[in-house]
């Protein structure tokens, strides 16, 4: 059985998370586009329809690179602490663990991980994707700069806390979407990987031919996008009412609760509403899952591979 390499340092996972993020949220700005006014109760065309497509690609810009590094730095951060320690509680309850224990343990380490991760993202990600997403349904004038100034405006009137409520709307749905998606993604992407590094030891190359001779066995980038495409489009599938909620919430008038939202839209029109964008949203992380953590395993790769020519 192939051995799971250990966690990447925090220098690489922080220069690779970046890297990652901010090449996903470029290439598939336009989708993330469409998907945010499919979602919008005001509906697709009054939302600005297929005209500007990358409205609020600054405010993409500005928090992509930090959010990914956040979330990788505290993911491999935590497996890195966690994994020994959940590996030593599954010894000491067994003196012969089985595969499903050691797979359960894996899989525990993941969701913990990635969990933490996802909050950490947060903290970056949900003002940018409150100023993001009114840019992309056309508020504001359609500009980021804009939206944001709209919100920084209102201190006058709201105060300091006030700003940061607005700013901060839609956190706790967000991170309610969040976690339950990198749940499901990243213990399916680590298993993949896995059941791909467990191959390279059978027949010596990867899924795609790739030797194994870098980065002590890992998958290679391409292995690495098939798996992430496959995983995130799994849990975007799962989680797109959760999404729906929180595109709602972030471009409500008005500050509403999740369950007023929910409740206003069940009565008018029925569950259909909370799979809006479904199609947009699997393409959309299916694609992005292959470029996110596909360019993540070449970054990782490729800055461990050069320490060990130095």
């Amino acid at each position: 059985m192939a051995t799971s390499p250990q966690p990447p340092p925090f220098q690489t996972a922080l220069l690779a998370g970046a890297l990652a993020g901010t090449t996903v949220d470029l290439s598939l700005f336009p989708l993330d586009t469409l998907k945010t006014r499919l979602q919008s109760s005001e509906g697709f065309f009054a939302s600005g329809g297929f005209r500007g497509i990358y409205r609020g690609v600054g405010s993409a810009l500005v928090g992509s690179a930090p959010g990914a590094a956040f979330f990788f730095c505290t993911y491999e951060a935590t497996k890195s602490h966690l994994g020994p320690l959940l590996r030593d509680v599954s010894r000491s309850h067994s003196h012969s663990p089985s595969l499903s224990s050691s797979s359960a343990a894996a899989a525990l380490e993941h969701m913990v991980a990635a969990s933490l991760g996802e909050i950490a993202a947060c903290a970056v990600r949900v003002p940018t994707e409150v100023v993001k997403q009114r840019a992309q349904a056309g508020r504001h004038g359609g500009s980021s700069l804009r939206s944001l100034l709209h919100i920084l405006g209102q201190r006058d009137r709201r105060g300091l806390v006030g700003v940061w409520r607005e700013l901060y709307r839609g956190w706790g749905i967000t991170v309610m979407r969040e976690v339950p998606f990198t749940v499901l993604q990243f213990p399916l992407w680590e298993a993949l990987k896995a059941w791909g590094r467990e191959r390279k030891v059978r027949t010596g190359t990867g899924l795609f031919g790739d030797a194994s001779a870098h980065s002590g066995g890992e998958v290679g980038a391409a292995e690495s996008a098939l798996y992430g495409s496959i995983a995130g489009g799994f849990a975007a599938a799962v989680t797109t009412p959760l999404d729906v909620l929180k595109t709602r919430v972030m471009l409500s008038a008005q500050r509403e609760s999740m369950a007023s939202i929910v409740r206003t839209t069940l009565e008018e029109n029925g569950i259909r509403p909370f799979f809006a964008g479904i199609g947009p949203r699997v393409m959309w992380i299916s694609a992005g899952g292959a470029i996110f953590l596909g360019s993540y395993q070449w970054a990782v790769n490729a800055l461990e591979k050069s320490k060990l020519v130095i």
